[in-house]
């Protein structure tokens, strides 16, 4: 199955990887080298957004906080993807093409 979004950073490969789902309580628990997941971010987030392979956001635009940081660590990002958290669970294997904003899972 396929979810789409918007890219806010472009990877210039694919990415794939295990994804980790991310909230306020649970942020200390994401491992380096796991593809972060969650409804959005803020400031608390950074230590693991600076870990994560690439972010991929529900919510958001070219102008959120997952975007603008994920420019600015050059991370590859997606915002926008319509119930990512419900869809996914951890640990899951995802396929990431940052040309066409698609995750496949």
């Amino acid at each position: 199955m396929i979810l789409k979004g918007i890219v806010a950073s472009k990877s210039i490969k694919g990415v794939s990887g295990k994804i980790r789902i991310i909230n306020k309580n649970n942020i200390s628990s994401f491992k380096k080298g796991e593809i972060l997941v969650s409804y959005d971010t803020n400031p608390n987030y950074l230590v693991a957004m600076k870990k994560s392979k690439a972010i991929l956001t529900e919510s958001g635009g070219l102008l959120s906080h997952a975007a603008i940081v994920s420019r600015e660590l050059n991370i590859p990002c997606i915002v926008n993807i319509k119930s990512i958290t419900k869809k996914l669970k951890n640990e899951q294997f995802v396929k990431i093409n940052f040309e066409k904003g698609e995750i496949e899972y």
